[in-house]
């Protein structure tokens, strides 16, 4: 089978349903073919799964869309094959929970796997978190960035959330998104994360983290890191539903088609933008009702 993907948190739960097939002995121990261009930090994370499955290399120009039929020599000896190249178009992705998507295209029925094999449980044991140096030993985290446009929040929701995290609670404030000049004093700045093991530790040394992308969530999960995450364009339960220590707010968007995975315009762009400004309030209030418990 081709690998999960080229993001990162596509990549974390689709290795998670193989972990989950692998522990219920559904299927035996896979190939999986990876792309070379993917980001460093995706490609590191599948270095981590070699006790339950071996990795090579998807050669040049089958990644395309609609992605040509693997050739023979590739797949010999290899049965079943599973190609889940170019899955984020496919409709069956759109309106379920990711891991649902991935368990049924491996043959498993979701509603059969155990609660705890449809969390993140495969990542923990098998990375070192390194502690960011220079940060205080409990904090908020605030993740306002995200891998697409149409998920990253708009500077002046960020500010807003930031000054209201300053003033809700005692913790200090840790963030890798821009700062106004003043909050540059009351708000621990830390610059992006290079590895897989920077970034696991950075979320779970927190105290409870506030997030935009979906990635994060997951990696909270991993460690059991209470996080309130803004949704976009996708429903909540498609992709946080399992996590016991997970809440989210959904923004109000309007005029564009359910999880919604590129933009395809500027309008699209504008109605998510839209959806912050109408939200902002909303997502306030929703964020310091998680951090006072």
């Amino acid at each position: 089978m081709n690998g999960f993907g080229l993001a990162l948190g596509d990549s974390v739960i689709g290795l998670q349903a193989l972990h989950a097939a692998q522990s219920l002995g559904h299927l035996p121990r896979p190939v999986l073919l990876r792309r070379t261009d993917c980001r460093p930090m995706v490609r590191a994370l599948y270095t981590l799964v070699g006790d339950f499955a071996d990795l090579a290399d998807l050669p040049d120009g089958l990644s395309t869309t609609p992605p040509p039929p693997l050739p023979e020599d590739l797949i010999r000896g290899h049965r079943p094959v599973i190609d889940l190249r170019d899955f984020a178009f496919d409709a069956d992705f759109r309106a379920v929970a990711m891991i649902d998507f991935f368990l049924r295209r491996l043959g498993l029925a979701p509603a059969q796997v155990p609660p705890d094999l449809r969390r993140n449980t495969w990542l923990a044991p098998r990375v070192r978190p390194r502690r960011v140096d220079g940060l205080p030993k409990h904090y908020i985290l605030f993740c306002p960035n995200a891998s697409m446009p149409q998920r990253d929040m708009p500077k002046a929701v960020q500010h807003r959330l930031l000054r209201a995290l300053i003033d809700l609670q005692g913790l200090p404030v840790v963030t890798q998104g821009e700062l106004p000049p003043d909050l540059a004093a009351r708000v621990v700045s830390v610059p992006e994360c290079q590895t897989i093991e920077e970034l696991c530790g950075l979320v779970s040394h927190a105290a409870m983290i506030v997030a935009t992308d979906t990635a994060i969530s997951h990696l909270a999960d991993a460690w059991s890191v209470p996080c309130h995450v803004a949704f976009t364009t996708h429903r909540p339960e498609w992709r946080v539903r399992d996590y016991p220590h997970c809440s989210a707010t959904l923004l109000p968007v309007r005029g564009l088609p359910p999880a919604l995975e590129f933009l395809r315009d500027d309008d699209d762009l504008r109605a998510v933008h839209d959806g912050w400004r109408e939200g902002a309030a909303q997502l306030e209030a929703d964020v310091v009702r998680f951090v006072r418990g």
